[in-house]
């Protein structure tokens, strides 16, 4: 059984940066229910499965 996701709780999720809407790792890692860690090593591992744009590194300022 799958659970549903409010859609409130992702939307206050989404951040504007670099004026693209975008997710934290760890906040949909939270998401899907997996490690932070998992989820990049996955991203990684499959790259040719996401955009080009799909991951951004943050400046210590936008940190």
């Amino acid at each position: 059984m799958t659970d549903i996701i409010p859609l409130e709780a992702i939307e206050r999720r989404i951040l504007l940066i670099r004026g693209h809407k975008v997710m934290i790792d760890a906040d949909l890692a939270d998401i899907y229910g997996v490690t932070t860690k998992r989820l990049n090593e996955q991203v990684k591992r499959n790259r040719d499965r996401f955009p080009e744009d799909f991951m951004l590194q943050l400046t210590e300022k936008e940190k």
